[in-house]
Order: structure tokens, then sequence, then C-alpha cells
């Protein structure tokens, strides 16, 4: 009987063990492919988040980053998007060009996704990584339906059945902070709808407000995880909405800073300072020269870098032309 529980303890010891190292190796080579996918390196992203697959076949988180990968080289490289990225009247009139292979992948790992989860949570309904990543595989497909696909009934849909698991998620571990991202941010998208929609989208049972959207944001990008640097990306273009142009511009710095290979992040810089200078001379306020310098070294220090390969170049001399005739309208 002393036998049978001395090895019984070492087969626990060794499973927990192994455990342990798998669970070190696995977030090893998911920061590694987030930093890569932030660095616009889509190829050596995937390869990472491949392996993950390949070490925990049955975990969703390999799956689901593998599905982020393909999302955000869909939106960074359709060329509508890239021609348009800060035009919201050409974006919304604009029709999508979709990399179909991609699409049907992307689908894939989130079907793999959502299932590895749903069999974890058949054993454990209180599996709060497993209601994580169900929910982040469907606010996944939201933001894919809405930002890439323009199909925003989809968008709601799956992004509602993400809030009501990250929700969940919050019940069981109120600390879990990357949970907050998908609930902050339909918050603030149904906190911003005309009155007539927010009504209609109330009859359904969802509501909102921006000003709690735009806190649950800012605490995932001070206190988040693996979800802080996506919410400093949509932070980014929501303090632009708010007309809160130097809350953009630094959160846009301190993303350029971390991946510095990511040319949209000093486009995005340059975007949010033009915005500020634009407003100030609406409302004939003093523009300094130091902000419209500061707009012209950053075009300067993209056009001399020679990482940036010729669709990079060809987008920053876009913006830049429209940039200059912004800046000339009195």
């Amino acid at each position: 009987m002393k036998l049978f529980a001395v090895t019984f303890i070492v087969v626990l010891f060794f499973a927990s063990a192994v455990a342990q190292d798998e669970r070190k190796q696995l977030d090893a080579l998911r920061a590694e492919g987030y930093d890569a996918l932030y660095n616009l390196d889509y190829e050596g992203a995937r390869k990472r988040f491949q392996k993950m697959i390949d070490l925990a076949p049955n975990h969703p988180a390999g799956a689901q980053c593998f599905a982020s990968s393909l999302w955000l080289q869909q939106l960074n490289e359709a060329w509508e998007l890239k021609a348009t990225l800060y035009s919201t009247e050409a974006y919304e009139k604009g029709k999508p060009q979709l990399n179909r292979a991609q699409v049907d992948e992307f689908r894939k790992w989130i079907r793999t996704s959502k299932q590895l989860s749903q069999a974890r949570l058949k054993k454990d309904p209180r599996d709060v990584e497993a209601l994580y990543f169900l929910g982040a595989a469907e606010g996944l497909e939201a933001a894919f339906a809405g930002g890439v696909e323009r199909k925003f009934r989809a968008a709601l849909r799956s992004g509602t059945d993400a809030v009501d698991h990250h929700k969940e998620v919050l019940k069981l571990s109120p600390e879990f902070r990357d949970a907050e991202l998908t609930i902050g941010l339909l918050n603030y998208v149904i906190g911003s709808l005309t009155l007539p929609v927010k009504m209609l989208v109330a009859t359904m049972g969802v509501r909102g407000s921006k000003k709690r959207g735009l806190e649950a944001l800012e605490r995932v990008a001070a206190e988040g995880q693996w979800a802080r640097d996506a919410a400093r990306v949509l932070l980014i273009d929501l303090y632009k909405r708010e007309k809160r142009w130097n809350d953009s511009f630094e959160m846009a710095r301190q993303l350029s800073e971390k991946y510095p290979r990511n040319y949209l992040f000093k486009l995005q810089m340059a975007d949010a300072r033009v915005s500020e200078i634009l407003a100030l001379r609406k409302k004939k306020a003093l523009v300094t020269a130091s902000q419209e310098q500061q707009v012209s070294g950053i075009f300067s220090s993209l056009l001399r870098d020679k990482n940036l390969d010729r669709k990079a170049i060809d987008l920053v001399n876009f913006r830049l032309n429209i940039t200059r005739q912004q800046l000339k309208q009195p």
C-alpha cells in the first residue's frame, strides 16, 4: 500500500512538472509569436503559433493565435484598407478585397479553437481558461466579420457571445484583466451608435457606454497580460474619435518604440498630430511650428527606412501627399 502511495505521488509530481514545462513553452512561443505579429512578420508569427499547436494540440491557444495572425494580415494588407487607412468615409464606401484561402483558413482555426474550448468546458464548466479562449475566438470572429468582411450583424452576434463568456470569466476570476477587452470594445461600439440604432439593439438585450468601454480598454492596456497591446492598438483609433489627439499620439508612439518594424504605428502618430493641427486651426487656436515639424520628421524617418518594402513606401508617400494637402488648407 505504501509503495502504491509513493508511486502515485511520484507520477503526480512528474505530471505536474511536465504540465508546467509545457505551459512555459507555450507562453514563450506565444510571446515570440505576438512580437513577430506586431512587427508585421506574419510568417514568423505563424511558425511560432504552429509550434504551439504541435506542442499542445488539445489547447485552444495555438489555434486562436494562428487565427489572429490571419485576421491582422488581412486587415493590414488588403489594398483598399491600406489606401484608406485613416479615411473613414473611403473605408465605408470601399469593397473588401479578401484572400479567400486565408479567410477559409481563418475560419478553420477559429472553429478549432472554439471546439477545443467547448470540449474542456464539457468536462469543467468553470474552466476559466477555456471560457476565456472561447470568448477570445468569438471576439476575433466578430472583429473579422466587422473589420474585414463588413458583416456587421454577424459581428454583433459573435461579439455578444464573446462578452457573455468573458463576463463569466470575470465572475470566476475578477482579476483576469484580458477578459475586459471584448467587453470594453462592445461597450464602446454600442455606446457610439445613434439613438434609434441603440434602442434597436437594446431590444436584443445589448447595451453599451462609451465611457465604460474606454475605461475597460484602458485597464487592459495598463494591466492586461496577452491582450495589453491589442487594447493599445484599439485605443489609438478610439482616442481619435474622442478627439484626444495627444493620447492617441502617445499610445502609437509607445507601440512604435516596442515594435520598431511596424511602420503603421508611425503613420498613426502622424495622423494623430495632423488631426490635432486641423482641429486647432478650425478653432483658430495656436498651432506651433514644432507640431508641424514633428509630422514632417515622422515622414522623413519613414522614407529613410531601408527595411520598408515597395508597398509600404507607396503607402507612406500616399499618406504624405494627403497630409501636405491637408496642411496647406487655410
